[in-house]
Order: C-alpha cells, then structure tokens, then sequence
C-alpha cells in the first residue's frame, strides 16, 4: 500500500511532469520534425518527376501527331521513342485514338482494345491530366493529341497519350531516409529522457532545501530563517513562511503571556484567601468582627476571581465564533438607556454623574449581547477609572449610514505610551488602581473584540489627568457578510476601514 501510495506521488509530483515535458518537448518535435522531411521528400520527388514525364511526353506527343501516328502506327522511329520513354521511366505508355481504341501499348498487352476512363475523356477536352497515387506507387499523366487547323486556327483532339510510371524508386529513397530518421530520433528519445530527469532533478532540488529546511524548523522556532534563493518563486515563497514564521512566533509569544497573565490574575485572589484564612486560623480567640472583616475581603475576592473568570469566557466565546454573529435590528436608545440605568449606582457610588444624550433614535443592525457587553465595558470603565465627584456624558448621534456613540469622561486619563497597549489583555495603566476598582484588565479586549465582529472604527482621544474621550462608529445596517478579525487588522478586507484608531 505505501509502494503504491509512493507511486502515486511521483505521478503527481512536479519532478515527475517536468521529466514528461522535457521528454514530450524532446521527442515530439523530431516525430513532426521526421515526418515532414519524408513528406517533403515524397511531394517533392512526385513534383519532379511528374514535370520531367509531362516534358517529354508533350515533345513526344507534337511528333505523333506530326508523323500522322494514328493513322501509321507502325512508325519506327515513334514506337522507339515510346519504347524509349516507357524504359526510362520504368513505365507504361498508350497512344489512343479518338475512338477509344488503343493504337499502342508498350507493354503489348491491351492493343487493339478499347479504354475508357476519366482522365482519357478529360483529356479528349484538352486538359491535361496529373495523378499520383502513393498506395500503389506510381503517376499517371494524359496529354492530349492536339493538331493546329491551319485554315481556320482552331485546334482538333485527335488523341490522348496515357502514360503510367512507377515511383519505387522514390519510395525507396523515402524509406532510406525514414530509416535514418528513426535513428537519429531514437537518439534524440534517449538524450531527451537523460536531459529530462537530470534536469528536473536540478530544477527541483531548491524545493527539496526548502522541505528540508522548513522539517528543521518544525522541530521548534529557531531564529534561522528560510532563504533559498535559487528561483524568484522560491525567494517569494521563503520570504511569506517569513513572514508567516514570524506571525507564529509573535502569537506564541503572545499566548505564553497570556497564559502567565491569567496564571497570575487567577492566582493572586486565591492567594490573598489563603493568607485571609490562614490568618483566621492562626487567632484562637479573634473577635468576631475581625471575622467578619477578614470574610468580607474574602468574599471580595471571591467576586474578583468570578468577574475575571467571567471575562475570560466572555473572551473565549467570542474567538470561537469569530463570524458568529446574531444580528438583529435595535432600538440602540433604549439599550443605551437600559445600559446606564444598571451602571448607575456604581456611578452614584463613585459620585460621579452619568449623562445620556440622543440626539436622534438610531436603529441599527447588531448583536445585541456583544454589542451590550463592550458598551458596558466602554462606560464602566469611564466611570472606575474616574475623579471623585467627575462626570461621564454619553452621548449617541446618527447619519443616514452610520451611529456614533462618544463616551467622554474626566477621569485619569492614558499616557501617550499606553494608548497602544491598552487593548491587549490584561494590560493596565494604572495597576494599583485597577484592583481596587475590581477591574479585570479584560475590558477594552472585550470591546474590541464585539467591534472587530461589527466592522466598526473605534478612535480615542486622551489627555492624562484631563479624561478620555471614546468614539464609536457602527454601519446601521449590516450589508456585508462578517469578516475575520485578521483581514480587518490587516487592511485586506474588502471595503473595510481601520477598526481602531488613536
């Protein structure tokens, strides 16, 4: 089984068609090549000898007629000169009256007896008439007997002289030079295989480097990159597993983060619970609010490894159904509306005023989920990452082919270095205040992940110590079919825009 699967790869491979066209381009040509020449040479010699026998015939046919053959026939001089003309020319000669009688023949076989056939009656019309059948190898003229009417100027039939002619010695020669050229072709068959399999060997021996090459690789990521350099096509090949090689470096680098990242995040509240209830037990006569402080900052944390957990699922379901979205038409006032009225009391807790301003209904053609997650995300963070007694406006807007959605606030602010950064996951800007406003570091990847799978823009402003300012922009209706979040970051999606901008 593996023989033949073996065999089968050779069949499909490029060394395999290679030798085949190198073989065809080889041998092919010298078949058209030999063929030709034999035909040539065939068309050529008939040509030849057909003109030479037509020559002589029409020098012999003005003296039949001028020495009055068919009436005479027993003309010395005439039937010498057709005898003669028969020998030479290895064939048969027939004079023939205008009655269809045959006056000679040289083979003495039909004389005296009648002929007819299409060339002798042609002919009686004064045509002359040229045949050569290569089966049976020989040419056949007729020319007529024509004698010139001196009182009138008219011309009279009073013949036709058919001449027959073998053409073996033509064949003979043809199959000579056939016979040379299946030698010389067989020869060229032999040079063309031996070419053929050197040469694909040759040609795809950088394609064997290039496998070897990339069977190295595949054992780890070294840093030595692929470079055969032999075609431009292998030069354009290595230089895209490149690039591709440095794609997968960059996200395996990125997931071994993000691995640590969660590792940490996860086990820094359990961590803290351990020294919680660690401490508890340690106390043989701890008052009794002493525990209950300590179970509350237990249960504080608790809560804190729920919303991570929560936001890491949040993040997984969304990588799984990168195009899966369920798009319904929304009234995104009323989710807005509904959006505000849950953060509320973290903002009255905050003391910081949450403002909602539509300046027109806008519906529009989303997933209702997601698109409620990273709205949340976007407002809860504006609101923790906030002053005392600081304000958030959240403000939506709409053409007739877009919503805008602008969540300003007068928070903390992001330095100018982290702007970059602050969607990756985990990443914060401020990582004290961040766990004590419970915040997961989860948020904005969130955000950009719902916004990837709307094919929307996402432009931020910020002034450290001053606030931020977040600008949404949805298509309202969803025309174009999902996109990969990949061909998006990439720039190749069709008739897409930046998903982000700073």
């Amino acid at each position: 089984m593996s023989r033949f699967k073996n065999v089968i790869n050779f069949f499909k491979s490029l060394k395999f068609r290679l030798i085949l066209f190198l073989i065809l381009f080889g041998i092919v040509p010298g078949i058209v090549l030999k063929v030709g020449i034999v035909k040539t040479y065939e068309d050529r010699s008939v040509s030849i000898r057909t003109s030479e026998i037509l020559s002589q015939a029409k020098i012999l046919a003005n003296q039949i007629v001028s020495n009055d053959y068919l009436n005479y026939p027993n003309s010395t001089i005439i039937n010498a000169e057709l005898d003669q003309l028969s020998n030479i020319y290895d064939g048969r000669v027939m004079v023939i009256d205008n009655s269809f009688h045959i006056i000679k023949d040289t083979y003495d076989l039909d004389t005296n007896k009648t002929i007819i056939s299409e060339e002798v009656i042609e002919s009686y019309y004064g045509q002359e008439i040229k045949k050569y059948d290569a089966e049976n190898r020989y040419i056949e003229l007729t020319v007529p007997l024509v004698r010139n009417m001196e009182q009138t100027g008219n011309t009279e039939i009073l013949g036709v002289m058919l001449v027959s002619v073998s053409t073996d010695s033509s064949h003979l020669n043809m199959e000579y030079l056939a016979r040379n050229a299946y030698v010389l072709q067989l020869i060229c068959a032999v040079a063309a295989v031996f070419l053929a399999v050197i040469l694909s060997i040759q040609l795809v021996k950088p394609f064997h480097k290039m496998s070897k090459s990339i069977d190295e690789i595949k054992t780890g990521y070294g840093d030595d990159a692929l470079a055969v350099d032999d075609y431009t096509e292998t030069i354009e090949i290595c230089k895209k597993f490149n690039e591709m090689l440095g794609r997968m470096k960059v996200l395996d680098d990125s997931r071994q983060e993000f691995v640590s990242n969660v590792s940490h995040e996860l086990k820094t509240p359990l961590t803290s619970m351990k020294v919680l209830a660690d401490s508890l037990n340690s106390m043989e006569d701890a008052p009794i609010e002493l525990y209950k402080e300590f179970m509350g900052d237990i249960g504080n944390e608790i809560d804190r490894e729920t919303k991570i957990i929560n936001d890491l699922l949040s993040l997984v379901k969304m990588d799984k159904s990168a195009a899966d979205l369920n798009v319904t038409n929304m009234n995104i006032n009323e989710l807005l509306e509904q959006i505000l009225k849950r953060l509320n009391p973290i903002a009255e807790k905050q003391n910081v005023e949450l403002v909602l301003e539509s300046f027109r209904p806008v519906s529009a053609d989303v997933d209702e989920v997601k698109i409620t997650l990273a709205f949340t995300n976007l407002i809860e963070n504006a609101i923790k990452y906030n002053k005392p007694g600081g304000w958030v406006h959240v403000t939506l807007n709409a053409d007739h082919q877009y919503f805008y959605l602008k969540v300003e606030d007068s928070g903390i602010g992001i330095p100018e270095d982290s702007l970059e950064h602050i969607y990756e996951r985990f990443y914060r800007v401020d990582k004290s205040r961040s766990r004590e406003t419970g915040g997961t570091g989860l948020g904005l990847a969130i955000v950009k992940h719902v916004l990837f799978r709307h094919q929307a823009q996402l432009q931020i402003e910020s002034e450290l110590g001053k606030g931020s300012t977040f600008k949404i922009i949805i298509s309202k209706a969803r025309l174009a079919p999902p996109i990969n979040s990949k061909d998006l970051l990439s720039g190749t999606a069709p008739g897409s825009t930046p998903v982000l901008g700073v």
